[in-house]
């Protein structure tokens, strides 16, 4: 077993990656789980480190979401500019 990767990584690693790169370890993840030669216990770390990837992936998402729902529409129909997120003008 690599001993090397023993120590759970933090949500701060996590919070470092762009956007590109923790869909990448994920998939990395999600490849290493479905071939199903890994040992039981760095399944089980694999899968933590991938549910921490895949939350950390939604919650960007979200947030970019959020940020086009708050295109404002000009009366033409075309955008004529932002709000901001928390509501306030």
């Amino acid at each position: 077993m690599d001993e090397g990767n023993g120590s759970a990584p933090s949500a701060d690693d996590i919070a470092k990656m762009s956007f590109e790169q923790a869909l990448t370890a994920l998939e990395q993840i999600v490849q290493q789980l479905e071939r199903g030669d890994v040992p039981l216990d760095e399944s089980i770390t694999l899968y933590e480190r991938g549910e921490q990837l895949r939350a950390a992936c939604q919650k960007r998402l979200d947030a970019a979401q959020a940020r086009i729902e708050k295109i404002v529409t000009g009366a033409d129909g075309k955008p004529s500019g932002t709000t901001p997120l928390d509501g306030t003008s």
